[in-house]
C-alpha cells in the first residue's frame, strides 16, 4: 500500500474517534443532566418528609414518658399498699408478732425516705405527714412493749439460786463454818484463796436467753428512732430496782460509820463475815450478769450499753462499799485486825473483775471508790499492827496467874502471830501498798518487835509476884511457851534459828534462877555447917554432912528439912507447869539435886537418930518419899486437892 492510502486510512480512523469522543461527550452531558433533575427530587422529598419525622419522634416520646409516668405510679401505688399493710400491722400491736411489727416499722421508714427524696410528687406532703404519724405511734407502742417485756422477766435472784452458781467450797455449808465469830476460824484463809484462784463460777439467768434478742431488736427500733434517752430510762429503773431487790433478798443492807460504832463485836463481826460473801457474790454473779444482759441488749450502742450499766448498779455498789468505809473508818482495835485483812483479801481479790466490769468512762467513780475502799482498808489495818504492837507492850490487865502459868496474853498474842502468819501473801500485798522494801523483812521486824513487846510486858507482870521463885516459874513458863509456838508455826522460818536458840537460853536461864531461888535454902540444911545452937562445930567433911554433928544439930536439921520442904510442897503442888516435857524436865532437875544430898545427908547422920527415941519424928521422909513427893509439884493442885 502506497502511503497516501495509509494517510487516507489514518484521517478516517481519526474522523471516528471524533465523532465516538463527540457521542460520549453529549451521553455525560446528557447524564449529568438526567443526575442533577434526580437531585433536585430528592431534596424537594426530603423537605417534604420533614414533618412527619418530626410527629414520628414527638410520638416515640409520648410513649416513653407514659411508660415512665406508668412505673411511677406503680412504685406509687405500691408505696401506698404498703403503707395501708404496715397501718394494718401497727394498729394491731407489737404483742401479737413482734417480728412482723418490727418490720412494719422498717418499711415505714422506707416509704417516710422515698417520698422525702420525691417531694414532687403531689401526694407527698400528706403521705410523710401520715407516715410519720403512724411511725410515732409505732415507737411509743414499742416502748410500752419494750417496759413490759423487760419488767415481765426480770425479777429478783432468789439467794439459792445464787449459791448454786458459787464454787463448792463457798456454798453455804463451807460459807457458814468461815463466818463463826472465833478469830480461829479464820485459820484457813491462806489455802482458801489459793483454792479459789481457779474457782468456777456460774452467771445466773437474770433473764431469758430466748427474750434477749427480742429486747435487743426493740432497743434498736428505739435507737434509730432517736428514742434512747426514753429507753435510758426505762431499762435502768426496771433492771436497778431488781437488782437492788436480789442483795436486799440476800441480806445487804445500808449501814453508816454511827451504826457500825453501836454494834456490839460479836455482831459486826458476823456482818463482816457476810459482806465478804456479799461482795464476792454480786461482783461475781450479779454484776458480771448484768454486764451480760446489758451488752446483749445493747450490742452495737456502745455509749448507751455503758452508761445503762452504770447506772444500773450504781446504787448497789455505793450500798456495798460504804459498809466497807464505814469498818474502815470505825475505831480501830486489835481485834479488828483479822478482819480488816478479810476485808482487804477480798477486795484484792475482786480488783482486776471490778476493773473488768467497771471500765468505762461512765464507771469512773465506781471504780476510784474501789481502789480508796482497798487502800483504806490497807491503811487502817497497818495502823492497827502499830496499835497492837503498843497495846501488847502496855497491857496492864489485872489478870494475874496464881499459879505461874502462861499468862492469857502470851496465848492471846501467840496466837495472833499465828494467824498473822495465815494472811502471809496479804500481809505482804498490804506492806507494798505504802512501801517498796522487801515484804517479808518488814513482816519479820513486825513479828520481832511484837514478841519483844510480849516479853517487856511479861517481865513487868512477872514483878506483880511476892515470891521469886514463882517469879521465875511464871517468865520460864511464858517464854517456853513462846518458843514452843514458834518452833512449831511459820514464824520460826521467819525469825530465824538464832532466835529460837537464844530463847531456849532464857528458858533455861529462868529454870536454873528458879532451881536456886528455891532450892539453895534447904539444902543448906544437907551442906552446910552445923550451927553453933545446934551443937555442931567445924566445917562438914566431904559434902559438908560432917560426922562431927551432935545429935541435937542432926535433929535441928531434919526438922529444918521437914518444914521446909513441907511448905515448898505445899506451894509449888499448887503452881504449874503446863507443858508435860518441861514438867518432867524441872521436876528431873531438881531430884538430881536434891535426892543425892538427901540420901549422903541420911547415910551420915540418919543411925545417930534412929538409935533415939521417936526416929519417924524426924526422919520422915524416905528418899523415894521425896521422889514421889516432887512427882506432884507443878500440878495446879488445890490445898483440899492436896489434903485427899
Amino acid at each position: 500500500m502506497g502511503v497516501p492510502q495509509a494517510m487516507e486510512a489514518l484521517s478516517e480512523r481519526a474522523a471516528a474517534i471524533r465523532e465516538s469522543l463527540q457521542k460520549s461527550q453529549t451521553s455525560t452531558e446528557n447524564m449529568v443532566a438526567i443526575l442533577g433533575s434526580f437531585d433536585h427530587r430528592l431534596s424537594a422529598l426530603e423537605t417534604a418528609m420533614r414533618p412527619t419525622q418530626i410527629r414520628t419522634h414527638s410520638i416515640r416520646r409520648a410513649h416513653e414518658n407514659i411508660d415512665k409516668t406508668l412505673k411511677a405510679a406503680e412504685v406509687i401505688l405500691a408505696k401506698f399498699d404498703l403503707t395501708r399493710k404496715a397501718e394494718a400491722k401497727i394498729l394491731r400491736g407489737p404483742h401479737e408478732d413482734l417480728e412482723s411489727y418490727l418490720e412494719a416499722i422498717d418499711q415505714l421508714r422506707s416509704i417516710v425516705s422515698f417520698f422525702s427524696s420525691n417531694k414532687s410528687f403531689k401526694s407527698s406532703g400528706g403521705i410523710l405527714n401520715h407516715t410519720n404519724n403512724l411511725l410515732a405511734k409505732a415507737i411509743s407502742k414499742l416502748e410500752d412493749e419494750f417496759r413490759q417485756l423487760l419488767t415481765n422477766y426480770s425479777k429478783p435472784v432468789e439467794p439459792d439460786r445464787l449459791f448454786d452458781c458459787l464454787p463448792n467450797s463457798l456454798r453455804p455449808s463451807s460459807a457458814a463454818s468461815s463466818q463463826q465469830s472465833d478469830v480461829s476460824s479464820k485459820g484457813h484463809s491462806e489455802h482458801q484463796n489459793k483454792s479459789l484462784e481457779n474457782a468456777v463460777y456460774t452467771l445466773p439467768t437474770l433473764i431469758p436467753p430466748r427474750v434477749l434478742p427480742l429486747l435487743h431488736d426493740l432497743a434498736q427500733q428505739m435507737v434509730q428512732a432517736g428514742h434512747q434517752q426514753q429507753l435510758f430510762r426505762i431499762y435502768r429503773d426496771t433492771r436497778a430496782s431488781v437488782l437492788e431487790q436480789s442483795l436486799r433478798k440476800l441480806g445487804v443492807e445500808r449501814l453508816t460509820k454511827d451504826d457500825v460504832q453501836k454494834m456490839q463485836w460479836e455482831v459486826l463481826e458476823a456482818k463482816i463475815g457476810n459482806w465478804i460473801h456479799y461482795m464476792r457474790i454480786a461482783v461475781k454473779l450479779l454484776f458480771a450478769g448484768e454486764k451480760n444482759v446489758c451488752d446483749q441488749i445493747f450490742d452495737g450502742v456502745d455509749s448507751l450499753r455503758d452508761q445503762c450499766f452504770a447506772d444500773v448498779t450504781s446504787n448497789s455498789v455505793s450500798v456495798l462499799l460504804s459498809f466497807g468505809e464505814a469498818i474502815a473508818k470505825s475505831k480501830r482495835s486489835p481485834e479488828k485486825l483479822f478482819v480488816l485483812l478479810d476485808m482487804y483479801e477480798i477486795m484484792r481479790e475482786l480488783q482486776s473483775e471490778m476493773e473488768k466490769l467497771f471500765g468505762s468512762k461512765y464507771c469512773n467513780e465506781m471504780r476510784e471508790s474501789s481502789v480508796s475502799l482497798t487502800k483504806r482498808l490497807a491503811q487502817t489495818a497497818q495502823e492497827t499492827f502499830g496499835d497492837f504492837e503498843e497495846a501488847v507492850e502496855k497491857d496492864a490487865t489485872k489478870t494475874s496467874v496464881f499459879d505461874g502459868t502462861v499468862h492469857p496474853l502470851t496465848s492471846y498474842v501467840i496466837n495472833y502471830v499465828k494467824f498473822l502468819f495465815d494472811y502471809q501473801s496479804t500481809l505482804k500485798q498490804l506492806f507494798q501498798e505504802f512501801d517498796s522494801r522487801n515484804p517479808e523483812a518488814q513482816l519479820a521486824s513486825v513479828t520481832t518487835r511484837i514478841m519483844q513487846a510480849l516479853q517487856n510486858n511479861l517481865d513487868g507482870k512477872s514483878k506483880q509476884y511476892k515470891d521469886a521463885a514463882l517469879t521465875q516459874l511464871f517468865l520460864m513458863n511464858n517464854i517456853h511457851y513462846i518458843v514452843r509456838s514458834v518452833r512449831r508455826s511459820e514464824a520460826k522460818d521467819l525469825l530465824g534459828d538464832d532466835w529460837v536458840q537464844i530463847h531456849r537460853r532464857i528458858v533455861q536461864q529462868h529454870a536454873n534462877q528458879y532451881k536456886r531461888v528455891s532450892w539453895a535454902k534447904i539444902l543448906q540444911c544437907l551442906t552446910v555447917q552445923a550451927s553453933n545452937s545446934s551443937g555442931g562445930g567445924g566445917p562438914i567433911g566431904g559434902d559438908g554432912s560432917g560426922s562431927q554433928l551432935s545429935r541435937a544439930g542432926v535433929k535441928d536439921r531434919f526438922k529444918t528439912f521437914n518444914v521446909q520442904f513441907e511448905e515448898i510442897h505445899q506451894r509449888q503442888s499448887q503452881w504449874t507447869v503446863p507443858d508435860s516435857e518441861l514438867r518432867e524436865s524441872l521436876r528431873l532437875a531438881v531430884a538430881e539435886v536434891l535426892l543425892p544430898a538427901y540420901r549422903s545427908f541420911l547415910r551420915r547422920h540418919g543411925p545417930q537418930i534412929e538409935s533415939g527415941k521417936n526416929p519417924q519424928k524426924y526422919i520422915r521422909y524416905t528418899p523415894e518419899d521425896l521422889e514421889h513427893m516432887l512427882g506432884e509439884f507443878f500440878e495446879g493442885k488445890t490445898w483440899n486437892e492436896q489434903k485427899r
